[in-house]
């Protein structure tokens, strides 16, 4: 999905230069890392990319549904757009089909969609 994403936005223009990607070790730390990355107010908006796979445990419900609120949470909070990029699947095969470039290429969608949420703060802000 990364890559696809970072295509995306070089097919639209934006240079490397101006991206700036940070690892976390799961989804359930994306909110954390997205909220202290927008509160620097360097960025124009952030967008999150993470997968988790439903297992044999109730583990999957808990990390996927707070990695989904936290991002809510973070969204209304920050005053830049935030994206949320984490495929919530059943099985490996699901998630690798989702994040294929071949496929439903979602980090170019994300790529775009944040391009889109861009403009429209731009615009509203003007």
């Amino acid at each position: 999905m990364l890559e696809g994403c970072l295509a995306g936005l070089a097919d639209f223009g934006v240079d490397s230069d101006d991206l700036d990607v940070y690892w976390v070790p799961g989804a359930w730390e994306l909110p954390q890392a997205a909220r202290k990355v927008g509160s620097k107010g360097q960025h124009d908006a952030i967008i999150t990319l993470g997968c988790v796979i439903r297992g044999e445990t109730p583990h999957f419900d808990y990390v996927a549904g707070e990695a989904s609120d936290g991002l809510g949470a973070v969204a209304r909070a920050l005053d830049v757009p935030v994206l949320f990029g984490v495929l919530t699947t059943e099985t490996q095969e699901q998630a690798w089909t989702r994040a294929s470039r071949e496929h439903d290429n979602k980090g170019r969608e994300l790529a775009l969609s944040a391009l889109h949420m861009i403009a429209l703060y731009a615009g509203l802000d003007s």
